[in-house]
């Protein structure tokens, strides 16, 4: 007999106010967060596995509670995260802080996690289930944060989160969650002081816009594949012996997934491969905000190289790794130029094509060390996986207890997936 499907009741979406007065008025954003390149919601989900015997005193409806309680006092002084999205002047939005609060729904699924396969891929429980919608008539578009906790029978819960990149990028949405959680669990205030200071960053001139992309649909494979800690060490060992350089494990696992895709795509020997990725810039923002640690906003700055298929089908990994952390070298001089108004082209700009790659790494933007009461994250997972018009790979931490990095694959088609497998696999 089959297993009666799964099915997750949701509470309506209900508004979680600041637990305080909160300043009004209208608050500007930052250059960096009006680019068009920002203008997207991004939804994830945090999973909690069940608590072990004897480390959960409270009840799932009080744990629930205390989250709820969190948000409320974190948005006292996260103040502006109650607000809405405005745009009085089109291309110029603000915030209006409205202390309105953030949507916030509770839910119920009727399947343990192991039952629905702790939401590994694909998932048994339709995406839109976990994610928070705010009630009818409401745009998402015009909310800052959305959050929906759904609870399993086994005790274990899934956090969804919605979250305006116009108004954080990663880092700063998961310094606003970690503030939520350790309110939550009753810190008498955030360990990081908020910082807005969107003004404090140069609105330098915008260089031309250029002609606008043109879009061509894939239909992309999605795959997950994980890169094992020694595979990542042995490249890294390699890179020191050869260059007496160090590298990073995004170095790394991009050079391998760089070089597996044109091997495995075989463009023409003088076909252009690209590379994209965004970076952080926050360490680059020091001079100009009143602190770095605790901003909140847009600190990313997009980075990339070009080379011909033949290039980087030929190279090895440590020369590929080598042109990496040159090309991350240079997102610094071109953002600092950027900043002082000297850019003369749109680095936003990505050729959205086949020969394109474009990686977002999740693996430590700091969504795995929310705690809101019942732990961390045994698995964090991004739901933005509906892009189909540039080649794409996110970077995860696997669940635990897991090591490595985990690869969401959508970036060939299927004619190609064999081989890319069979290359991705020889570093697995």
């Amino acid at each position: 007999m089959a297993a009666a499907p799964t099915t997750v009741t949701k509470s309506p979406p209900s508004l979680v106010p600041p637990a305080g007065p909160t300043p009004g008025g209208s608050l500007p954003l930052s250059s960096i967060d009006k680019t068009a390149a920002v203008r997207v919601s991004v939804d994830f989900i945090q999973v909690f596995p069940a608590p072990t015997s004897g480390k959960e005193d409270r009840s799932p409806s009080s744990t629930i509670a205390a989250m709820r309680e969190g948000f409320a006092k974190a948005l006292v002084p996260y103040y502006p995260v109650a607000g809405r999205i405005a745009e009085p002047v089109p291309g110029e939005p603000e915030i209006e802080c409205t202390g309105e609060g953030v949507w916030f729904v509770e839910a119920e699924a009727s399947c343990s996690l192991e039952e629905a396969r702790n939401l590994e891929r694909p998932l048994c429980i339709p995406k839109e289930e976990l994610l928070p919608r705010p009630p009818a008539g409401v745009r998402v578009e015009d909310t800052l944060l959305l959050a929906q906790v759904t609870k399993f029978t086994c005790g274990g819960f899934a956090v969804g989160i919605c979250f305006s990149h116009l108004v954080f990028d990663g880092q700063g949405a998961a310094q606003f969650l970690k503030a939520v959680g350790e309110m939550a669990r009753g810190l008498p205030e955030p360990s990081i002081k908020p910082i807005w200071a969107r003004d404090a960053i140069p609105n330098p001139p915008k260089p031309p816009l250029g002609p606008p992309p043109s879009f061509t649909a894939f239909n992309f494979e999605k795959s997950v594949l994980e890169i094992s800690p020694d595979s990542i060490k042995n490249v890294k060992d390699q890179v020191a012996s050869e260059t007496n350089q160090k590298c990073s494990t995004f170095d790394v696992v991009t050079a391998i997934i760089f070089k597996c895709r044109a091997l495995a795509v075989d463009f023409a020997p003088d076909a252009e491969v690209r590379l994209g990725f965004a970076a952080s810039t926050r360490h680059l923002l020091s001079n100009v905000l009143p602190s770095v640690e605790g901003y909140y906003g847009n600190c990313v700055y997009p980075g990339g190289l070009t080379k011909t298929s033949q290039e980087v089908k030929e190279a090895s990994l440590v020369e590929i790794v080598t042109v990496i952390r040159e090309a991350k070298e240079a997102l610094s001089s071109r953002f600092l130029d950027w900043l002082s108004g000297g850019a003369k082209e749109n680095h936003y700009n990505v050729s959205l094509d086949y020969g394109t790659l474009v990686v977002t790494d999740w693996s430590h933007v700091g969504f795995n060390e929310v705690d809101y009461g019942f732990g961390e994250p045994s698995y964090v997972f991004t739901l933005n996986d509906d892009v189909n018009i540039v080649p794409s790979v996110v970077y995860l931490k696997p669940p635990k207890p897991k090591q490595g990095i985990r690869l969401v694959l959508q970036c060939v088609e299927g004619h190609h997936s064999a081989v890319f497998g069979e290359e991705l696999q020889k570093h697995a």
